[in-house]
């Protein structure tokens, strides 16, 4: 790939590529769960996708402090989180639709009892996790809002800076939120459906993968602030 086409200014060339990505990774997904039920393999196909892609935008910041040939990429960060966020908001209103079929009350882990004629709790974990994930996606969405070039002037650098760096807590509710599905919902009903989910262990390796980068990074750039301050 030519320094051209990854120009900073190249924007539409930063979109297509990451649009190509977000479809061949879903499409990954789909297939690798060929014997789910098409709500249950879409619903993770474009979350898991999502998280990807927010994870991709977050080591993209330290690798490239580690690593300087890295920061040619760092634009594609706005586009990875643009995309991740669409693709969680394909994620919500397939669980909205599909899943709970558009009871409210369900998406927070209540059911109709029909003896007592009202809604219990059943599932509290499921809506604790639908409230996390559903937290993550309006705080993705003013991210990916203000993700361009006409919001950084309105708001002035640092504002603009301020919001963006909210994307640290935009990955950890995104984590907690995928954690959950994978590993703690359906114990509920003692065994795993449907299974087997295969991205649990890749999920974790992901996340540590990030950790791993941002703790290095933030080491090494201690460590050269503290030579240059000793010089």
């Amino acid at each position: 790939m030519t320094a051209a086409i990854l120009n900073t200014k190249a924007w539409w060339v930063r979109h297509l590529i990451v649009i190509v990505l977000a479809v061949i990774g879903t499409a990954l997904f789909l297939y690798s769960r060929a014997e789910w039920s098409p709500m249950h393999r879409w619903n993770r196909a474009v979350g898991d996708m999502s998280l990807v892609l927010v994870a991709l935008a977050m080591a993209l910041g330290p690798m490239s402090r580690l690593w300087r040939s890295f920061v040619r990429w760092v634009p594609y960060r706005r586009e990875l989180g643009i995309y991740a966020v669409m693709l969680a908001l394909v994620h919500f209103t397939i669980i909205l639709f599909g899943w709970v079929e558009l009871d409210l009350m369900r998406l927070v882990g209540f059911e109709f009892h029909p003896s007592l004629q009202r809604y219990v709790m059943v599932q509290h974990g499921f809506g604790l996790a639908n409230l996390v994930g559903v937290l993550a996606l309006l705080y993705g969405a003013i991210l990916a809002a203000t993700s361009n070039d006409r919001s950084l002037r309105w708001l002035g650098s640092s504002v603009w800076k301020f919001v963006q760096q909210g994307t640290y807590v935009l990955w950890w509710l995104s984590v907690i939120h995928t954690g959950y599905f994978l590993f703690m919902h359906f114990l509920d009903f003692h065994r795993q459906t449907p299974e087997p989910n295969w991205f649990q262990w890749p999920f974790v390796g992901l996340v540590t993968i990030v950790l791993v980068l941002q703790i290095a990074a933030s080491l090494t750039t201690w460590r050269n602030g503290r030579n240059r301050a000793m010089a």
